[in-house]
């Protein structure tokens, strides 16, 4: 297995970490208010979805938008980690999956361009 691939399979791996730790958190672990609920789920979860389609076509440009994204998720886990107790593990939870993919986002785009097929 290529450096690459590595670097692929894991970002895939953290994308749906990511998806099923907000699932989990903002649907059984520490549920909004049942009003706040659908306005949290389209905020956190709708943006995590709009990559999937470039992920899963291995696209160096989505991967490389998406590093960006996820400084968003990386943000709203130092929060959650600074919190109160129920948020501050899934935080930090959140916070190792939002480095680890942001890591092999950045080696997937750059051992693409070693190979000759640049980002963009």
């Amino acid at each position: 297995m290529t450096a690459e691939t590595a670097c692929y399979r894991t970002l895939l791996a953290t994308w749906t970490a990511q998806f099923a730790l907000l699932m989990l958190w903002y649907l059984w672990v520490a549920p909004p208010p049942e009003s706040l609920r659908a306005p949290v789920l389209v905020l956190l979860i709708a943006p995590w979805l709009l990559p999937l389609r470039g992920l899963l076509r291995r696209r160096r440009y989505t991967v490389a938008w998406s590093s960006l994204l996820v400084l968003a998720y990386f943000i709203h886990a130092v929060l959650a980690a600074a919190g109160p107790a129920p948020g501050r593990w899934l935080g930090l939870a959140e916070l190792v999956i939002t480095l680890t993919y942001f890591t092999a986002a950045m080696g997937f785009v750059r051992l693409g361009r070693y190979r000759g097929t640049a980002a963009g």
